[in-house]
Order: structure tokens, then sequence, then C-alpha cells
């Protein structure tokens, strides 16, 4: 049993500019007291062939958490696009929405970017160095793929049930590949 529950995930100002930030808001529901801090990341995928190219956005602390529901905006600043490759700013990529508990990722949100120019003639013909300023990006919002990490969110109990053993395999919600258990694993594009 998780003791907290994302219940909805909503994309603000989609479509934007790629130079707009991004904004979440969130809500979720808290099952459990919790003492540490809940830990939400944003990571855009700046290279579906190389991860070094990865940029975290942003990162925010959110607690402790007592039992309840609970609602916020997650904003975060657009990719620095001096640090993607040229040929990766245009195209489709992944934006990650993660939460950790105490170093534990146990829900991983992935979306679709698709980044293109906002003028037809830019996109028929594109210029030989990329108008970062033309770029409109679109989350494709509607179809996110949702994983799930077991994790023990009491840790300090000994025997607490909260956790499978590691070799239970995460849940998956509209999987696009199998999921994988290490917190590196990404939505390839």
């Amino acid at each position: 049993m998780s003791a907290v529950n994302i219940t909805n995930v909503t994309v603000l100002d989609n479509p934007a500019a790629f130079l707009n930030p991004f904004q979440f808001e969130i809500s979720y529901e808290c099952l459990l007291p919790l003492k540490d801090d809940l830990e939400w990341k944003l990571i855009y995928v700046g290279s579906a062939e190389d991860e070094t190219y990865d940029q975290l956005l942003e990162s925010v602390l959110v607690g402790p958490i007592n039992v309840g529901n609970y609602r916020f905006v997650f904003q975060a600043d657009p990719p620095d696009p001096t640090k993607i490759p040229d040929e990766d700013i245009i195209g489709v990529t992944v934006l990650l929405l993660t939460c950790s508990y105490m170093g534990q990722e146990f829900i991983r949100v992935g979306y679709y970017v698709n980044n293109d120019y906002d003028d037809e003639q830019l996109r028929e013909e594109p210029p030989p160095r990329v108008l970062i300023d033309r770029v409109q990006r679109n989350i494709l919002a509607d179809k996110p793929r949702v994983t799930k990490f077991p994790i023990n969110f009491h840790p300090e109990s000994a025997d607490s049930t909260d956790a499978p053993p590691p070799s239970s395999p995460p849940s998956s919600e509209n999987p696009i590949e199998e999921p994988q258990t290490e917190p590196s694993a990404r939505l390839d594009t």
C-alpha cells in the first residue's frame, strides 16, 4: 500500500513558447502521516540517445505531510537550449515529473513533448540555426505514462511491510516500455 497517491496532474499554460516556464497543478492524497518531505522533480530529456543532456529543471521539497488531500502548482524554468544538441531541439522529447520520499522514487509521470516552429513557413523550410524564440512546445497532457515503484514509507521500522521485496517489479499504467527499477530509468522517445 502506498502512503501517497497522486490523484491528478494538470498541465497549465499548454501549448506555450519553448522559453516559457513549465507549470503543473498537482493533487495528491496522503493516507499515513509522513515525517519527512516529499521531493518533486521535473526533468527535461534533451536527447533520446544521451542522458548527459537531461536537465533537472526544478526540485522542491514539500512536507512534512499529515493525512489529507493536497494541491499545489509546481513551476519550473524551461530547459537551457544551449545544453541541448541543435538537432534535438525540434521534434519529440520527454518530460519526467517524479516524486520521492527519503531518496526513494515512488512515482514517475512521463509526458511526450512536441517542439516545433510556431509558423508554417518555418516548419516547411527550417532555418540552418534554430530560432529558439519561434519554437513552441506542446505537452501531450492527455497521454501521460505513469510508473509506480514500491517503496518503504517507514524505513525506520524494521518490521514494516509497506514495500514488497526489492525483486518485485514496479507497477505501470500505460507503459511505453517494460518499467525499470533504477532511478535513471527513462521513457525512450
